[in-house]
């Protein structure tokens, strides 16, 4: 397994390649902006996109899906069905912008990238459909968790003590993971356990 890591848009959102590179195959997790970048990124691992993974709806995340879809058709995009919006209100169509094609997946779901398996977690509080995504050592945190610190939780379908809740659920797990964020630098789970102060909170209920 190996992961990619690129910042695009204008408020630098990590996107990320997950490749098997013996299966010659990957998922791009939050695609929020530059198509073209995202797509040379992953041909120069030499595998070949085979899904779109999104931990939310926002469109810092979600940007540039309809780019790629044009340059891999008929690849899967998964989003929580809490985070699809209809279109019919404005505001929340600007933050969430329209997947109609999006395939719903949900706590307890995996999704296979060659021989490797996702799994996916529901961590709710930064928007309603916010999940984090498993997959051996790595843990994709979307705008749950942050080196230091968590995602705001006043936005639309946001929840302060899902939050918690979220991140509770997540210092509790056992073992070691990468902590792969939507936003800013990576870090680890014993250390976020360690220094956070959210998750602290969070761990003493």
């Amino acid at each position: 397994m190996k992961t990619i890591t690129l910042q695009v848009g204008p408020i630098m959102t990590n996107c990320y390649i997950l490749c098997d590179e013996e299966a010659k195959v990957c998922a791009v997790v939050d695609p929020g902006a530059d198509a073209e970048r995202v797509a040379q990124a992953a041909a120069e691992t030499g595998c070949t996109p085979v899904c779109i993974l999104l931990t939310h709806g926002h469109y810092d995340h979600t940007g540039a899906v309809e780019e790629l879809l044009k340059k891999f058709p008929g690849i899967p995009v998964y989003l929580n069905r809490r985070d699809v919006c209809d279109g019919s209100d404005r505001r929340m169509a600007q933050l969430f912008p329209l997947l109609p094609t999006a395939v719903d997946y949900d706590e307890g779901d995996t999704v296979s990238v060659g021989n490797l398996t996702v799994s996916v977690l529901a961590t709710p509080g930064h928007s309603a459909g916010s999940v984090t995504l498993l997959c051996e050592d790595a843990m994709f945190a979307g705008d749950t968790l942050f080196a230091g610190s968590c995602g705001r939780t006043d936005l639309a379908g946001g929840s302060t003590d899902d939050m918690l809740k979220s991140l509770s659920r997540l210092g509790k797990l056992e073992g070691e993971y990468r902590v792969l964020p939507g936003h800013m630098d990576a870090s680890v789970l014993s250390r976020e356990r360690a220094f956070n102060p959210y998750l602290l909170q969070a761990l003493r209920g």
